[in-house]
């Protein structure tokens, strides 16, 4: 899903090859990539990953994709989410209870991505709450952004969220929106797209 390029190492003068995300440039303990993919390209390449590898996920890799969604934006700046990365063999063990499926447990990552509605915006005029639109937001970003690391993910939508709730532990105010399984894919093959024409969703007006 990544390029990848040689670079002389300044030490040694050999050529080694490198990823994208290795080249890098640091923020505190945050490891930001150099070289970006341009939105479209990335937009393209990301897909919904039901095979993953046994590889583990860098740490750099998970705090770069959680500072992602950590600056997506929310109604008001709310920001009414809270973020459960699922990696020891329990916490795994108990959210694939709320999704049974088989390649869903191939995935050495689970991010619960959950709303916090008592902290959520709520549209004045009629009462419509904003958190399930802003913890979309934010979970998109965290997908794109493990796409741009050369890693997988999958919005699942269709789990146990009573069951979720009740074994993670989550307070009341908590709703467990979408689980995002996060891994590095078994293929590096990316399936072909089926979108819409420009013409059947805009209207210039």
């Amino acid at each position: 899903m990544a390029d990848i390029w040689t670079k002389k190492d300044d030490d040694t003068e050999e050529l080694r090859t490198i990823k994208p995300w290795e080249e890098t440039v640091g923020h505190g303990d945050i490891v930001y990539p150099k070289k970006r993919k341009e939105f479209l390209e990335l937009s393209q390449e990301r897909y919904s990953v039901r095979a993953y590898s046994d590889e583990t996920v860098a740490e750099e890799d998970v705090q770069y994709i959680m500072e992602c969604a950590r600056f997506a934006p929310s109604a008001v700046n709310k920001q009414p989410w809270k973020f459960y990365i699922c990696k020891s063999e329990e916490s795994l063990g108990k959210v694939r209870q709320c999704y049974a499926r088989d390649w869903f447990k191939e995935a050495p990552l689970v991010i619960v991505c959950c709303v916090k509605h008592n902290e959520e915006w709520v549209r004045s005029n009629d009462g419509h709450p904003h958190g399930i639109v802003d913890i979309s937001i934010a979970t998109e970003h965290i997908c794109l952004a493990a796409a741009e690391r050369g890693l997988g993910t999958c919005w699942v939508c269709n789990f146990e969220t009573k069951l979720c709730h009740e074994l993670l532990a989550l307070s009341e105010d908590e709703e467990a929106a979408v689980l995002i399984p996060l891994g590095h894919p078994a293929t590096t093959e990316v399936p072909e797209k089926k979108r819409k024409a420009m013409d059947e969703i805009i209207r210039m007006i």
